[in-house]
């Protein structure tokens, strides 16, 4: 029998539909069929001038915008030769782990929702308006932050600012214990993740699966620490607050845990952001720019580590103020194909545990 889970479906993220083939209750195949949700990012990145590409970059993952415009900006400033002020590298450290421990509290409240289980999610949002009340107040946006800009961030940090992030870290972190102890050692959870949807290393390795997923499955792999870029050399480097989360058995359970461990290793980045940025000296948190930017003429392939994986963007400028390519490589699209391996094998009641743990945004996949 052939059914259509999605695109229209509670079962699902959105509008990704799945084709299976089930033979009773055990799939035989399944098919990712995706484009439900696609806007042509890449060819609207073409037609704007590289000011008005990051508000585009921000949307494909609404839950990581401030780390999609990250991509953009960090290439066109290495092209450009250009050098960020510390103060500007510092607060987008901050602002990008901040953004990570939303992304990923977002996914621990909803995974045990799409399970059964409704109170985490309460608990989760109630962490993440913490931390988006300290994202709201420097930026504007609460999920479209906008805040990057070539050359630094739109504005200086607000006065007394780092200090009510602080307090939202602390209060975060001191109340994580109520959410963890919903989901680490529930029997019922442990029992529809334990074992199931394993993802082999050499398959995560074949599909170019990144991120949390990836190294869920012993994939050792992190680009903080591996090609650091902004101030992730100094925080991973020994003795610093920075480490890479593994786990080895590859299934629905170890990538749950592997968010929640990294949730608590991004508030100790962001609390070690704010110690450093307060020991800084007042200065600019930008590069006064030409009132048209031209990008010289080239390419390059810029890759961050975003809250659901790696993150490229492949800029080719022939020197005009727009590129002449922006070929955008998002971590939900290679994460999600790899469910045709998985799913076959599994039974259709296990189908759900398995989606909601690769932890996608379709707008990522569809870009």
């Amino acid at each position: 029998m052939v059914l259509n889970i999605g695109p229209q479906h509670p079962a699902t993220h959105g509008v990704l539909r799945l084709k299976i083939v089930v033979d009773g209750e055990r799939i035989i195949s399944a098919d990712p069929i995706i484009g439900y949700m696609h806007r042509g990012a890449e060819k609207l990145f073409e037609v704007r001038d590289y000011r008005q590409i990051i508000v585009l970059a921000n949307r494909h993952d609404w839950l990581s915008a401030f780390s999609n415009e990250l991509g953009v900006v960090l290439g066109v400033e290495s092209m450009l030769g250009m050098e960020v002020p510390v103060r500007a590298v510092w607060a987008r450290t901050l602002l990008a782990e901040l953004n990570r421990v939303l992304n990923h509290l977002m996914f621990l409240g909803s995974y045990p929702l799409e399970l059964g289980a409704i109170t985490p999610v309460f608990y989760a949002f109630r962490e993440r308006e913490e931390l988006q009340q300290v994202m709201e107040e420097i930026s504007g946006g609460r999920m479209h932050y906008m805040f990057n800009r070539v050359g630094g961030l739109k504005d200086d940090l607000p006065q007394g600012w780092l200090g009510r992030v602080e307090d939202a870290i602390a209060a975060v972190r001191g109340r994580m214990p109520d959410l963890e102890s919903l989901i680490v050692g529930n029997e019922i959870l442990a029992a529809r993740t334990r074992g199931v949807g394993v993802l082999p290393p050499a398959l995560a390795h074949a599909y170019g699966v990144s991120g949390p997923i990836a190294r869920a499955s012993g994939v050792d792999v992190d680009l903080r620490r591996d090609a650091p870029y902004l101030a992730y050399d100094e925080l991973f480097a020994d003795g610093g607050p920075g480490r890479v989360v593994l786990r080895s058995a590859g299934d629905c359970q170890a990538r749950l845990e592997v968010l929640l461990e990294q949730t608590h290793v991004s508030l100790d980045l962001a609390q070690a952001c704010v110690e450093r940025l307060g020991t800084l000296p007042r200065g600019p948190v930008n590069v006064k720019l030409p009132k048209v930017l031209k990008v010289p003429e080239g390419e390059l392939y810029t890759a961050t580590e975003n809250p659901l994986g790696f993150n490229g963007y492949y800029l080719v400028s022939t020197g005009e103020k727009t590129p002449h390519r922006l070929k955008l490589r998002s971590a939900s699209f290679n994460n999600v194909q790899v469910l045709s391996q998985i799913l076959p094998g599994c039974l259709i009641a296990d189908m759900v545990a398995i989606l909601g743990s690769m932890f996608f945004v379709v707008g990522d996949v569809d870009k």
